[in-house]
């Protein structure tokens, strides 16, 4: 959908240290055969402080940047892709007492990675919908430093890093203009992160940890069994949305400048984003994914904040975000630098 006067007021992430795969294969964490196919040199770890924490730091610098009062808020939404806290709690009403403090309403959108790029649609249509309201706060913040998570061997397609990122939406102004937001899912694939686990009782209720990897062993059982796993290939997903955004933005592939994308492993990035979209490392950030790992919903919004801050874009250039998230479903925005960073 194709949006004229949505705007990025203000961004900002929390990034916590890094621990380098060198490191992890010395301790034994991660393979040696592992890391050489990845290309992956580190990923953030930060321990025993709460997602909610990470993404109410994040907030403050997006706040901070973007100049709105709170009062100028009409909601905060919050993305995760792993537990926050107590069950039977809000995480996103943490982050609001943290930062906005205001009586609006604060919501967790669950869409796996791609959670930002759904809430930055929804904070679009929420401002196009309500003239009441000039901004939306939007939050994304996982921990993955759990006993039931492997963050090494969780998936051989990535490393599963911790962080948080924030972004303001505003009908006013930023320094990025929002051209055009847009996904794509295929069902049809929803079994392949399901595997063959039961949907009752839920894993984490009876101790069982998150691995993707013991999931595709289950498909690749059967294959050898001759019951074929759900087909289809998330790329045309992938190359399907890029193609209907960029359309509805007024752009091509080819004046994107940067393209930012989910934080896989080489191999994964290549095949699932890279060769669909036709672009080469060079367009990516894969370069600096590398050295961060893949931090469930904020990838992007890290990964924007690392560009403007960086210097590494200027006014009027146009970035693509594209993400991906179980279901399957492919997700992308389109957006055009308007104001270059200042040193704060």
């Amino acid at each position: 959908m194709r949006f004229d006067e949505v705007y990025l007021a203000g961004i900002g992430t929390y990034l916590p240290p890094t621990v380098s795969t060198e490191r992890a294969v010395e301790r034994s964490w991660y393979d040696t055969a592992d890391r050489e196919d990845s290309g992956m040199a580190a990923v953030m770890v930060a321990g025993e402080l709460p997602a909610p924490e990470m993404a109410a730091r994040a907030a403050h610098v997006a706040l901070e940047r973007a100049g709105h009062a709170p009062g100028d808020f009409g909601a905060l939404l919050h993305s995760d892709s792993f537990h926050q806290g107590p069950d039977g709690w809000s995480a996103p009403h943490y982050v609001l007492r943290a930062t906005l403090d205001r009586p609006i309403t604060a919501v967790e959108v669950r869409q796996g990675c791609l959670g930002m790029i759904a809430g930055l649609e929804m904070a679009a249509h929420r401002l196009i919908a309500d003239r009441g309201k000039d901004a939306v706060l939007l939050t994304a913040a996982d921990n993955f430093s759990t006993p039931l998570v492997d963050r090494w061997r969780a998936s051989r397609m990535f490393l599963l890093a911790d962080g948080a990122a924030a972004a303001v939406v505003s009908r006013r102004g930023g320094f990025a203009r929002v051209m055009a937001v847009g996904s794509v899912s295929d069902p049809s694939m929803e079994e392949l992160h399901r595997g063959g686990e039961e949907l009752f009782p839920p894993g984490v209720t009876v101790g069982r940890g998150l691995n993707f990897e013991e999931r595709s062993d289950h498909w690749r059982r059967l294959w050898a069994q001759g019951v074929a796993p759900p087909m289809g290939h998330f790329g045309d997903c992938v190359a399907e949305v890029a193609e209907r955004t960029l359309a509805e933005a007024g752009t091509t592939m080819e004046k994107i400048v940067k393209v930012c994308h989910t934080g896989f492993a080489r191999g994964a990035l290549g095949a699932m984003f890279l060769d669909p979209l036709g672009i080469d490392l060079d367009r990516s950030m894969w370069e600096f994914t590398r050295t961060v790992g893949h931090a469930g919903a904020g990838d992007l919004f890290i990964q924007l904040e690392h560009l403007w801050t960086g210097g590494a874009v200027a006014p009027g250039d146009r970035v693509l975000l594209v993400g991906s998230a179980p279901g399957m479903e492919a997700g992308c925005a389109v957006i055009e630098i308007t104001t270059p960073y200042e040193e704060e």
